[in-house]
C-alpha cells in the first residue's frame, strides 16, 4: 500500500497582523488531530464574529439614536435632555465583548451617560446641523457593518455545512465498518457480502475522511482570513465613530462653556481608545475559541479511527499480478490483487486510497472456487465474479480466470494462500472490534493455519513466520494439487512476496 500523506501540506498563514508583539496567547488547535469526527462546531468561531459584528452595530445604532434624540431635545433644554440620556442609560447589548478596564469602549460609555447628565441646557440651533452631518455618517456606517454581518453570515453558512456533510459521509461509513468487523468476530466463517469486506470499508473510511479533511481545512482558511481582516474593520469603526464625535463636538462648541467642557471631555475619553485596543482584549478573553493559525494543519497520517487495524482489514497477501483477458489478442493485463481474511480475492486497479473510491474491479470467493493446477508462473482460478463491476458483468457465470506471476517462488506464494482460502476461515487470535473508540490499538497477531494433511510438498514449504518482514525462501518441488504452507504473504507492487506474520 502506499503511505499515507497529508492532504494540506502548504503551510499556512500566521495571525501576525491580528495580534500585537507582546501578546502571545497559548490558543488551543480548532480541531482535535486524533478524532476523525471532531466534537467541535464547525460553526463556533464565525457565531462568535457574527455575534461581534451585532455588538459593534449595536454601539453604532446606540450613537445612531444619541445623535438623533440630542437634535430633537435641544428646544426643551433640561427636561427634554434627559430624553438623551435614556438612550445611553441601558447597558451596552453584547457588552461582555468589550473591556471593562478604564480606557475602553464600555468605560467610554460610561463617560458619556455621566456627561449627558449635565447637559441641561443645549442650544436649539444644533438641530439642523446634527441631522444634516452627523447622523449620515453613523447610518453609513450601520450599514457597513450589517453588509460586513451578511457577508460573514453568508459565506461561513456554505464552508461549515460542507464540512458537516463530510464528516457525516465519513462517521456513517465508520459505523459500517465496526458492525461488519464485528459480524467477522463473532462469526468468521460466515459469508460476508463482497461490499461489507472490511478491508474494503476500511479503504473506503481512508477515502471519505481525507475528502473531510479537505474541507474542514478549506473552511479553516477561509475563518483565519476573515478574522485577520476583523482588526482592520474595528479600527474603521472605531475611527469613524470618532470622526462623528469630533464633528459632533464642533457644532456644540457654540453652546455655554460648561456644556462645551462637558462634550470636549467626551471626545477625549473616544479618542483615548487605541484603535486595537478592543480587538487586543477580545482575542485575549477568547483565545480558547477563535483559531490559532500557527497550529499545524489536521493530517490524514495523525488520525485513528475504530478498527482502522482489525486483523480483518489486513491482507493476508497483496501485489501485483498479470490476469489473461478473455479477448484472444489483448493477452495479459497488470492488476493489483488482494486477498483479505474474509476469504475474498479482489482486483484493483491500483493500491491508492485517495484518487477513486477503492472499488473492486473483480471479486471471486474463494471458498466457491476451484483452483487449478500451478504452472511455472501460472495458475488459474475458476469461480464467479462477485463485484457487480464491469467485469463482472463479462463473467457472470463460473470463469477460469488464469493468472500469471513475476516469478515462479511468486506463484508458488500466491497458489499457497489462495489454497488455504479454499479450505475454510482463516483462523486467527480472537481480537474483538472496536465500534465506539477512537483510539485503536496495535493489531494483534494472526495464529497461523495448522496443515490439514502431510505431504511431500509441505515438508518443503517455507515455515510461518512471526518476527519482522522476510522474504521466504524458494520452496522444492511441490505438488500443485494442495496447500503447500499456512503462512501469509504479501506482494509488493513491484512484485516481491513478503510473508505477513
Amino acid at each position: 500500500m502506499s503511505a499515507t500523506s497529508s492532504p494540506v501540506e502548504q503551510k499556512l498563514p500566521h495571525r501576525s497582523s491580528t495580534l500585537t508583539s507582546s501578546i502571545a496567547p497559548d490558543r488551543r488547535a480548532s480541531m482535535s488531530d486524533d478524532e476523525a469526527i471532531p466534537d467541535s462546531d464547525s460553526s463556533e468561531t464565525t457565531n462568535l464574529l457574527v455575534e461581534r459584528l451585532r455588538a459593534w452595530k449595536h454601539i453604532c445604532g446606540n450613537l445612531e439614536d444619541y445623535v438623533s434624540v440630542t437634535s430633537k431635545v435641544q428646544k426643551s433644554h433640561s427636561k427634554d435632555y434627559e430624553k438623551i440620556l435614556k438612550t445611553v442609560s441601558e447597558p451596552l447589548r453584547e457588552g461582555h465583548h468589550f473591556s471593562q478596564n478604564t480606557g475602553g469602549v464600555a468605560s467610554w460609555f460610561e463617560n458619556v451617560r455621566a456627561n449627558t447628565q449635565g447637559m441641561v441646557n443645549m442650544y436649539l440651533d444644533t438641530e439642523k446641523n446634527l441631522k444634516g452631518s452627523v447622523l449620515p455618517t453613523l447610518e453609513r456606517l450601520h450599514k457597513e457593518i450589517k453588509a460586513k454581518s451578511k457577508e460573514l453570515s453568508s459565506g461561513a453558512s456554505k464552508s461549515a455545512k460542507a464540512v458537516d456533510k463530510a464528516r457525516a459521509v465519513t462517521q456513517k461509513h465508520i459505523e459500517l465498518l465496526a458492525q461488519n468487523t464485528a459480524s467477522m468476530d463473532s462469526a468468521a466463517a460466515n459469508r460476508l457480502e463482497q461490499h461489507h469486506d472490511p478491508y474494503i470499508l476500511r479503504r473506503g473510511v481512508n477515502h471519505r475522511l481525507n475528502k473531510q479533511i479537505i474541507e474542514e481545512n478549506n473552511n479553516r482558511q477561509d475563518i483565519i482570513a476573515v478574522q485577520n481582516n476583523f482588526q482592520q474593520f474595528e479600527a474603521h469603526v472605531l475611527q469613524t465613530i470618532q470622526g462623528t464625535m469630533e464633528q459632533f463636538t464642533q457644532f456644540m462648541n457654540g453652546q455655554l462653556e460648561r456644556q462645551t467642557a462637558m462634550y470636549q471631555d467626551m471626545l477625549s475619553s473616544s479618542q483615548r481608545v487605541p484603535p486595537d485596543f478592543e480587538w487586543v482584549n477580545f482575542i485575549t478573553k477568547n483565545d480558547d475559541v477563535l483559531i490559532n493559525p500557527d497550529a499545524p494543519p489536521r493530517s490524514l497520517s495523525n488520525i485513528t479511527f475504530p478498527n482502522m487495524d482489525h486483523r480483518a482489514t489486513k491482507a493476508l497477501m497483496e501485489g501485483s499480478l498479470e490476469r489473461k483477458s478473455r479477448a484472444m489478442l489483448k493477452g495479459y493485463s497488470s492488476g493489483y490483487y488482494v486477498v483479505t481474511p474474509a476469504r475474498y480475492l479482489h482486483e484493483f486497479k491500483d493500491d491508492d486510497d485517495f484518487r477513486r473510491d477503492p472499488a473492486p474491479e473483480l471479486s471471486l470467493y474463494l471458498p466457491d472456487c476451484v483452483i487449478g493446477a500451478i504452472d511455472g508462473v501460472k495458475f488459474s482460478v475458476k469461480g464467479k465474479d462477485v463485484s457487480g463491476g464491469k467485469v463482472g458483468n463479462a463473467f457472470h457465470t463460473n470463469t477460469e480466470l488464469s493468472f500469471k506471476a513475476h516469478t515462479a517462488n511468486d506463484a508458488e506464494k500466491w497458489w499457497t494462500v489462495i489454497k488455504d482460502c479454499t479450505r475454510g476461515p482463516m483462523h486467527t487470535a480472537a481480537a474483538s472490534s472496536q465500534p465506539a473508540s477512537p483510539t485503536v490499538a496495535q493489531p494483534p497477531a494472526y495464529a497461523e493455519k495448522q496443515p490439514e494433511a502431510t505431504s511431500p510438498a509441505q515438508s518443503t514449504a517455507p515455515a510461518a513466520e512471526t518476527s519482522t518482514t522476510q522474504t521466504p525462501t524458494s520452496p522444492a518441488p511441490v505438488s500443485r494439487t494442495a496447500s503447500t504452507a499456512s503462512g501469509h504473504f504479501h506482494m509488493a507492487p513491484g512484485g516481491t512476496a513478503t510473508e505477513k506474520s
